[in-house]
């Protein structure tokens, strides 16, 4: 049996970029609920059909720029225990959020409440960036269930500090988070 071949054009990955920008700009100015699929295509100069090719629909388009947007992975683990581990896990983690925009952040919180397909589809990015997050950390140091913990305390915390406190994740704060609330509470693993 041979492969036959690719009908069509090959996908343009600039369109991609343009229309991934157009989502997160048009979802940052007008929130989730007013976002139309006509809005993005007017702004990134390309048919709705374009879109629709490649997203089933407002919430995928959405997942799919929040995607592309990531920077970077979190760092490699390195030696010398959970401590320096979490500094880097935990200034990787506060570099990355505070790269996004508080409107783009805001518009994102409010269309999960309003649409289980978003909701589904930010947690499913959610879950593999925790993975991918507490993978970088030393098990042997940690408490049973540490890890999960550590997945919903930091990313919250540093949330809590840039939207709410309007406050930088400075390396101070970075500190302060890795030795007063993590390291105790990691260690300790979840009372009961």
């Amino acid at each position: 049996m041979s492969d036959s071949p690719v009908v069509g054009r090959p996908r343009d990955a600039r369109r991609d970029l343009a229309i991934h920008e157009a989502a997160l700009a048009v979802l940052t100015e007008v929130g989730y609920d007013q976002l139309s699929i006509e809005a993005i295509a007017a702004r990134a100069g390309v048919a709705k059909t374009t879109i629709y090719r490649r997203h089933r629909d407002k919430a995928a388009l959405v997942a799919a720029a929040v995607e592309q947007r990531q920077g970077s992975a979190p760092p490699e683990p390195v030696a010398g225990g959970l401590r320096e581990n979490l500094l880097a896990v935990v200034g990787w983690l506060a570099r990355e959020i505070e790269e996004q925009e508080i409107g783009l952040l805001g518009a994102l919180f409010a269309g999960m409440r309003g649409d289980a397909r978003l909701a589904d589809e930010m947690r499913r990015i959610l879950r593999r960036d925790q993975a991918a997050m507490t993978d970088r950390l030393p098990g042997e140091e940690l408490a049973p269930g540490a890890a999960e913990l550590f997945a919903e305390v930091a990313p919250a915390v540093i949330v809590h500090r840039i939207v709410f406190a309007g406050e930088r994740c400075d390396e101070r704060f970075v500190r302060h988070l890795v030795d007063d609330i993590l390291l105790p509470l990691l260690r300790k693993g979840i009372q009961s």
